[in-house]
């Protein structure tokens, strides 16, 4: 790795962008808390801008408000709490706020947000932009939505120092439109400890290799309504868990609930976490992921880490993660997932032989530790070690 004269000072980091943390809403959120944590334990100090309103999946989800976090400090964010204006009035508010603030480096997290990253730039804070995904491609989004994130990805091309992508898709993107070099730093994973179905099998009646997973956010990019369909073409007595809350709107969810007809072994679990979440993953028969549009998927990088057999879809995105260690499937074709599915049912040695290395290739590739290293590096200007 590359170091430079000033690579042992302690730096002061802003980061915004994300809805909160601590939070599960999204990828984005356990991204930011994953860095803050781990640069806030070398020494750096940390403020992170936590929007304001509830969480998206209920208001039962919401937590008070906190001033320090795993020793990050945690700033309140300026929102206007309705659809479409949150992380655009709490971007704005949050930049606006770093402009004063004895920041070394401000962070913006997505696109969106990034629409603001020139306002730090004014008072001569060095700003990195980590684009998780390209926001404007997915389906919730209005016209005035997309053109904001559009405004975000071009103010990020222009004012940025830097920009992180977290694939080679995304890399080109940016490379082919703008003409813009990136630095593509992926995310990062860490071991789990695997749990016995306790919880839900109190809840749901799941019990270990008896269920096919999906879980994340119930948006139409992630592409559940295919797996649904598929499912329910299969002559198996597996369950399919539908784990995840909606992300800014129910009617997609409403749509999957409509599409699985009450079928009883079609489990909706809401948003869940802690060790609900755990449990899912490490009794799972199968991690499914149908999506469309990605920028990193978190959480495939969870199910292996748990030592899943997981079947995606083959966008780059998904099956750069995935390699030999798992199944794809022609995106949003039913009649592949349904097949791959049935596929795996009936010949049960294939889980297993996907299942023996997934959880070392996946930890051993995608390091927490490794991805703050690079990311800390950037801040201070050494790129030789991409």
């Amino acid at each position: 790795m590359q170091t430079s004269t000033n690579s042992d000072k302690k730096l002061k980091i802003a980061m915004l962008g994300h809805k909160r943390i601590p939070s599960r809403e999204g990828g984005v959120e356990i991204v930011v808390e994953a860095l803050s944590s781990r640069m806030v334990g070398r020494g750096h100090k940390v403020t992170c801008y936590n929007r304001g309103g509830h969480h998206v999946s209920g208001g039962e989800y919401d937590r008070e408000y906190e001033k320090r976090y795993r020793g990050i400090r945690l700033k309140k964010a300026l929102t206007i709490d309705k659809k479409g204006f949150a992380a655009f009035t709490a971007s704005i508010s949050a930049a606006f706020c770093t402009m004063f603030g004895s920041f070394d480096v401000v962070h913006f997290h997505a696109e969106g947000p990034c629409i603001a990253c020139f306002l730090p730039k004014i008072t001569g804070k060095r700003v990195v932009a980590t684009i998780h995904g390209l926001d404007h491609k997915r389906a919730k989004w209005g016209r005035l939505a997309k053109a904001v994130i559009m405004g975000g990805e071009k103010n990020a091309v222009k004012y940025a120092d830097e920009i992180i992508v977290l694939s080679e898709g995304v890399k080109k993107y940016f490379l082919d439109t703008y003409g813009r070099e990136t630095v593509l730093i992926p995310n990062g994973i860490t071991k789990p400890d695997l749990e016995e179905a306790d919880i839900i099998k109190d809840k749901w009646k799941l019990k270990k290799d008896d269920y096919i997973l999906f879980l994340g956010r119930l948006v139409p990019e992630k592409g559940v309504h295919y797996l649904i369909e598929a499912y329910k073409g299969l002559e198996t007595d597996k369950k399919l868990v539908i784990a995840g809350g909606s992300s800014d709107t129910t009617e997609y969810m409403e749509e999957l609930k409509a599409l699985a007809e009450n079928n009883k072994n079609i489990i909706f679990t809401g948003f869940i976490q802690g060790s609900t979440l755990d449990e899912l993953y490490s009794n799972a028969y199968v991690y499914v992921l149908p999506s469309d549009l990605e920028g990193m998927p978190l959480s495939l990088l969870e199910a292996m880490s748990y030592g899943n057999c997981c079947l995606t879809s083959d966008i780059e995105e998904c099956a750069a993660v995935i390699k030999d260690y798992g199944m794809t499937f022609k995106a949003g074709n039913i009649e592949d997932l349904q097949e791959k599915l049935n596929t795996l049912i009936n010949r049960p040695e294939i889980i297993e032989e996907y299942k023996v290395n997934a959880a070392d290739y996946i930890i051993s590739k995608y390091n927490w530790e490794d991805v703050t290293d690079r990311t800390l590096e950037l801040y201070r200007g050494n790129k030789g070690f991409v």
